[in-house]
């Protein structure tokens, strides 16, 4: 494995070098960088231009312009962009800009893609595997401009104007109720009776809830409370312990119900320290979430210790990701007001000028990140989903497979411990090459939304026929499809023994 790396690292230098001198020259000979200032009318035309022509060093060919940027790169600097200021700042500020925009967008592409994809694949040719198909063969046909112009028109105009009274239409509430029976149907196995009190069930329960958010008026002032945090958790804990443990053994499931418990009760206790935290208390206190749930998971997961730990940190993690959530609502009342009834951004990364504490300026990045985030989500979604989907088909038809149902494994070790575990290395190569790529940025998606990232910097650079950001740009992007690629060739080790680099 060292030997693989050593070699990886060395190709993939020269591949850089190669690569970067490339894209320089290109940049260089795309345009003419002094074309702006040759329509200038202003006295100090002449001085002007030798000045850019001096900084730029248009008077020296190209080549040595190259041997000059990788001189500076090889002592740790970027040089300077054609406007004198230094392209560093810009690409940490770009960078910064774009992780933010779509790191999380990636992440819950990922973990929901390839839930569903799973889901699909053992549901082979139900409704909910026909549902999914057709929803991901839309999203991904759907351009992303086109998407995020919707986004903007329907989830922030319309909805901001609808949170100044936020009640549901009695038709609405109809439609809402018709599609939760659907995704109920879709989610039921068995023949046509069962989907039909599916559907009834389904359609009931999601009109009985959107008629009580709707009189409350829920929207106006959001929140959770105490009982419904527990409630959900606990269905969490019981989730998370069929996955890791099963119910055969009830110390796992204990283990996870004590979380439940101890995070609740915990948050009440807590409450004065959660009026206004920082977020370094917040990784504080998730890592003592995790310590006080590794003991839990010790001291009652009994002979399935191992799993418990896993299914009561799961639950701890996810209950205290509730108790976040919920205070960002109970803040929402007075951020709208703060923003004036606008709450879901259109433009930019933050409100300008606005001050609040911990929770309003988390419902201020979030506003502004809701809506790029969902364009970006819904076309990689569909991706990882059909992709997890052909890959764990393709597992579940394995001999391996075949030989662990033949033992009498249970079908949730089959599909975790067995299939889960090989139909991931076909999508790892993907998560790879997705996450090397956001780190160039989504240039449409910042386009539109008005985000200042990397995709920014890059157009800006190559429109003004300035090399010095665009190879800026072009070292993240290229180290990082380095890297992860090589991580990516890593983790095939991992998943599958039998798979050895040397």
């Amino acid at each position: 494995m060292i030997v693989f790396i050593a070699r990886r690292l060395v190709i993939s230098f020269f591949v850089l070098l190669a690569a970067t001198f490339i894209i320089f020259v290109l940049t260089a000979l795309s345009g003419d960088p002094l074309e702006d200032l040759r329509q200038d009318n202003s006295p100090n035309k002449a001085f002007k231009i030798a000045d850019r022509t001096e900084r730029m060093q248009l008077d020296v060919p190209i080549p040595l312009r190259y041997l000059g940027w990788l001189g500076r790169l090889v002592r740790g600097e970027l040089g300077v962009n054609r406007d004198g200021q230094d392209v560093a700042p810009l690409l940490g500020h770009a960078l910064s800009a774009t992780l933010q925009l779509v790191l999380v967008a990636t992440v819950m592409a990922i973990i929901v893609g390839i839930v569903v994809g799973i889901v699909s694949a053992l549901r082979q040719y139900s409704g909910f595997d026909y549902s999914v198909t057709f929803a991901a063969f839309v999203c991904f046909s759907l351009p992303i401009f086109w998407i995020a112009v919707m986004l903007k028109q329907y989830m922030a105009i319309e909805f901001n104007n609808w949170l100044k009274d936020p009640g549901i239409p009695p038709t609405v509430i109809g439609v809402l109720a018709l599609l939760g029976g659907l995704i109920f149907g879709a989610l039921t196995a068995g023949n046509r009776r069962r989907w039909l009190i599916a559907f009834a069930v389904g359609a009931a329960i999601t009109g009985a809830l959107f008629t009580l958010l709707s009189v409350t008026h829920w929207f106006a002032d959001p929140g959770f409370g105490l009982p419904l945090i527990l409630a959900i958790s606990a269905a969490a804990a019981v989730g998370f312990t069929v996955l890791s443990a099963g119910l055969r053994q009830r110390g796992p499931l204990y283990a996870a119900l004590g979380a439940t418990l101890v995070g609740t009760l915990a948050s009440e206790v807590l409450g004065p320290l959660l009026a206004d935290p920082t977020w370094l208390e917040i990784i504080g206190f998730a890592l003592v979430t995790v310590a006080i749930c590794v003991g839990l998971g010790y001291g009652l997961g009994g002979i399935q210790r191992r799993q418990a730990i896993t299914a009561s940190v799961l639950t701890g993690l996810f209950t205290g990701a509730l108790i976040f959530v919920d205070r960002l609502l109970q803040a929402f009342n007075s951020y709208s007001q703060a923003v004036r009834g606008r709450p879901i951004s259109t433009i930019g990364a933050r409100t300008p000028n606005f001050v609040g504490d911990f929770w309003q300026m988390n419902l201020d990045s979030a506003g502004h990140l809701l809506l790029p985030s969902m364009a970006l989500i819904l076309v990689s979604l569909a991706t990882y989903t059909r992709y997890s989907r052909a890959s764990m088909l393709e597992v579940m038809n394995q001999d391996y497979v075949r030989t662990a149902r033949a033992k009498g494994l249970p079908e949730r070790s089959v599909v975790v411990k067995h299939a889960f575990r090989n139909g991931l290395i076909p999508v790892t190569t993907l998560m790879a090459f997705d996450f090397a790529g956001v780190i160039g940025g989504a240039v449409v998606t910042e386009n539109v939304f008005g985000w200042q990232g990397m995709g920014n910097l890059f157009i800006k650079g190559l429109r003004e026929v300035d090399p010095a950001p665009v190879m800026a740009f072009f070292i993240i992007t290229g180290t990082a499809i380095v890297v992860f690629n090589m991580i990516a060739d890593i983790l095939y080790a991992y998943l599958d023994p039998r798979i050895r680099l040397s």
